[in-house]
């Protein structure tokens, strides 16, 4: 078996007298298996797993050393337990991974109902060649937080204007021999402090701010009218999802929201309402069964833990022998 602690040699090693390096490398080479596994010679390119196979999978991608991305598809059923994995690819390119998933017999592969995924078009594109019977489900928390990033994205060109004026008024005061002392809003902020201190609460619904940001809200809408609009189409998308009960509800939700969208005139919001139009077959399919892609957010999480438990991913082959061995 492959223990999670007992991959932590230089640990191990230290409580016994035994050089940790010494103890990593025959664990690897000896102890753990890890030179027999069957998998070894495509381990880099991809791992299945058809046993895993189940009706609700998702599929993702994370990066597991400097950078480079792999596929995940995942069996929703398995809680992030054994039996998780169904499939691990090198890279996002479409072809070479429906090349090995059609190797799986037909019958595993229509046993899958419903798939959670992003607004990638790879991703469906692999989804519905290798699972014609499953139906595509864009996660809703992509689509939000598509708002999010566009709101952001505002209230940071605000925030840029405002060190600008602060510094030119700081440069006339210093050519006067005066001292600059920037003016404070009701709550203490400085106005730069305003947009600085305003990211948190535009992510959260204002049911969850605290009396703090209840007040900076207020003082922040005032001064950027434009925030506010932004922030009530983030409401609006966040609304739907949460209220509507079915796809037609929804579908009307979506229409009227899109007509707000293009009366504010904001590019990066008229972007995403597009990007929804275009996908919006697959974010209704969220309305079935209000199916997320949080399991696949979660296995990611575990990923990561994993690389930050074992101090990254020096050999790319045995920290996949690890992962699937727990995992699959």
């Amino acid at each position: 078996m492959v223990s999670t602690k007992a991959n932590d040699c230089h640990t191990i090693g230290g409580f016994y007298g035994i050089n940790g390096k010494k103890l990593q490398r025959q664990y690897k080479d000896h102890l753990s298996y890890f030179k027999e596994w069957e998998q070894m010679g495509h381990a880099k390119q991809w791992l299945i797993f058809p046993e895993n196979m189940g009706p609700y999978l998702s599929i993702d991608e994370t990066a597991l050393s400097t950078g480079e991305l792999y596929t995940i598809i995942t069996n929703k059923r398995a809680k992030g337990k054994r039996g998780s994995i169904v499939a691990i690819f090198s890279g996002t390119k479409v072809e070479p991974i429906i090349e090995q998933l059609l190797k799986v017999p037909a019958k595993k592969r229509v046993m899958v109902r419903e798939i959670t995924l992003d607004m990638a078009n790879s991703m469906k594109t692999i989804a519905k060649k290798c699972f014609p019977k499953a139906i595509l489900v864009t996660n809703r928390f992509h689509v939000q937080k598509l708002t999010l990033e566009a709101i952001q994205d505002i209230r940071i060109k605000h925030r840029w204007d405002a060190i600008d004026l602060e510094n030119e008024q700081i440069k006339r005061a210093k050519a006067k021999n005066r001292t600059f002392t920037p003016k404070e809003f009701a709550n203490g902020d400085a106005r730069k402090q305003l947009l600085a201190g305003s990211r948190y609460l535009l992510y959260k619904a204002p049911n969850n701010w605290t009396e703090n940001q209840l007040e900076r809200s207020r003082i922040l809408f005032a001064q950027y009218p434009d925030i506010k609009i932004a922030f009530n189409l983030v409401q609006g998308i966040r609304n739907i999802f949460n209220t509507a009960t079915s796809i037609e509800t929804a579908y009307t939700k979506l229409a009227h929201w899109h007509k707000d969208v293009e009366n504010t005139g904001f590019r990066a919001f008229n972007t995403i309402a597009n990007t929804i139009s275009l996908n919006y077959r697959s974010i209704l399919n969220y309305f079935i069964n209000r199916s997320t892609n949080a399991s696949a957010e979660s296995f990611k999480a575990k990923i990561k833990a994993f690389k930050a438990q074992f101090r990254g991913v020096k050999n790319v082959e045995f920290f996949l022998y690890r992962l699937t061995t727990i995992f699959a």
